[in-house]
């Protein structure tokens, strides 16, 4: 796979960067995975696959902190400048994000194992469809990280506006619901609680997008969103 990390003269330097590429994608691949199953187990209101989801969290943060640790030492050991240093800063940036996505996973797990009346589960099914825009935005988000790739990733910063757009439908729809049938109220603010951390999960795929443009171009896009979607003229 083609990518935009660059050589160098050590050639040990080279495998040091390569395999910290290589464990963020490990990581973002098990978290997408696990955010997967979380809408799943939402959608069935599957206990035992809720549980499993929240036991399997502490893969996610084991490798969280391995990489991390990694990239402690490469900067202890290899000092690294300019654009060495910036892909070292979007690793350690990414890694935190992708950490919360899996703490998202966690929480919609958490509202799986929850009881709901016939009614109240119909509106899972929308939920688990926003779930589902949310999950194409992390895998392409990966697949953009993967390659360093600014284009890829503006065109996934650009998907947030589907998900912002579908969570204000979804969430005016739930609003109806409680005002419909009060005694569904806390039920239905559990689901809103779900919606919300999906909703988030688009903003962590979003701030990827800006470590990608960061590590590329040397350039802090965090506030400059016109910058990203110029990007794709």
């Amino acid at each position: 796979m083609k990518t935009q990390l660059g050589r160098h003269i050590s050639e040990q330097f080279n495998l040091e960067l390569e395999s910290l590429r290589t464990h963020v994608l490990a990581m973002g691949g098990l978290v997408e995975e696990q955010f997967s199953l979380s809408l799943q187990a939402l959608l069935k209101q599957d206990m035992q696959l809720a549980k499993k989801v929240h036991q399997d969290d502490q893969k996610v943060n084991q490798m969280e902190m391995a990489i991390d640790e990694a990239c402690t030492r490469v900067i202890a050991k290899r000092q690294p400048t300019a654009r060495d240093l910036r892909l070292v800063l979007a690793i350690i940036k990414t890694i935190s994000d992708l950490e919360r996505v899996g703490d998202a996973a966690k929480r919609i797990a958490r509202v799986a194992q929850d009881a709901f009346s016939h009614q109240q589960s119909e509106l899972l099914i929308a939920v688990e469809a926003l779930g589902r825009i949310a999950v194409n935005m992390l895998h392409q988000v990966l697949d953009a990280f993967a390659r360093m790739d600014i284009k890829a990733a503006a065109q996934v910063y650009q998907m947030d506006q589907h998900i912002e757009q579908q969570y204000k439908m979804l969430r005016q729809q739930l609003i109806e619901f409680m005002q419909q049938d009060a005694e569904s109220i806390s039920k239905v603010m559990l689901i809103m609680s779900g919606v919300h951390t999906i909703q988030r999960v688009g903003d962590r795929c979003q701030n990827i997008c800006e470590y990608i443009v960061y590590f590329v171009e040397g350039k802090d896009v965090r506030h400059d969103p016109h910058y990203l979607m110029s990007l794709l003229d």
